[in-house]
């Protein structure tokens, strides 16, 4: 009874592959989004405000950053929970497939996710005229508790490493 419900458990994590599969589908919408925005921005390019363009870049920026945790999220958490990629021989193979357990993979998702944040609070800034002070400091708030959670996940994960 034992072996059957380990193996029943075991075969479970292949649940997570159609989660992964739609990651695909959500890093396909967000490109249809990326290229939305550059084809609307392109008729106004020449009359558009430098503030204007370089808050569009800024979201062009952070879609890139989002589809790049996307594609990192999707093939890393595949490999570690459910099966290795079986990329053939000479076939193109990002360096880190293979390399990355879920603990540097945490780490990642963290970095990125304070990297996102830098991008929205930048925006934030640039409109900062039209904002009140205290939408202001929430948005600060917010982006130094990503910043601090992510600087002790990474100090957690260090001092783990050492004593294990």
């Amino acid at each position: 009874m034992e072996r059957i419900l380990e193996n029943m458990m075991y075969s479970a994590r292949w649940i997570l592959a159609p989660i992964y599969f739609g990651l695909s589908l959500a890093l396909l919408a967000l490109a249809i989004k990326f290229f939305q925005e550059l084809i609307h921005l392109a008729p106004h390019l020449l009359t558009t405000k430098e503030a204007d363009l370089i808050l569009v870049v800024l979201s062009l920026v952070d879609m890139a950053l989002v589809g790049g945790l996307l594609v990192m999220v999707m093939i890393s958490g595949y490999e570690n929970f459910v099966s290795q990629l079986d990329i053939d021989e000479g076939k193109e193979k990002l360096s880190w497939l293979g390399k990355m357990d879920s603990g540097s993979l945490k780490m990642k998702v963290a970095a990125s996710i304070v990297a996102i944040s830098s991008i929205h609070l930048l925006k934030v800034f640039m409109n900062a005229t039209n904002i009140d002070n205290d939408k202001l400091m929430w948005y600060v708030l917010i982006h130094l508790t990503f910043v601090v959670s992510a600087f002790a996940m990474g100090l957690l994960d260090k001092v783990a490493k050492e004593k294990g």
